[in-house]
């Protein structure tokens, strides 16, 4: 399946719209090795990363939540709350 890196960020902040409610942001590469997209959170100057398996990614781009995902970015937000 073919979608840009830029497609899957804005998917995800469709999906998970708290990312932006809580002023958080994020980048996402994909890495050819691992064959997964490394997802990069960013708020305060403090960073979380996570990795998005390219079958999670596609099941994101077709509009399926992904599940891995949201527990990261709940986790992550809970944490950036939690570093002020």
């Amino acid at each position: 399946m073919g979608y840009s890196v830029v497609a899957l960020e804005d998917k995800i902040m469709e999906m998970y719209p708290e990312i932006s409610r809580h002023g958080i942001a994020i980048n996402i590469v994909f890495n050819e090795e691992k064959n997964a997209y490394i997802v990069s959170f960013r708020k305060d100057g403090k960073a979380l990363t996570t990795h998005l398996e390219k079958k999670d990614a596609d099941d994101c781009i077709n509009g399926t939540k992904c599940v891995s995902l949201g527990v990261h970015t709940g986790q992550f937000i809970k944490n950036f709350e939690e570093l002020r």
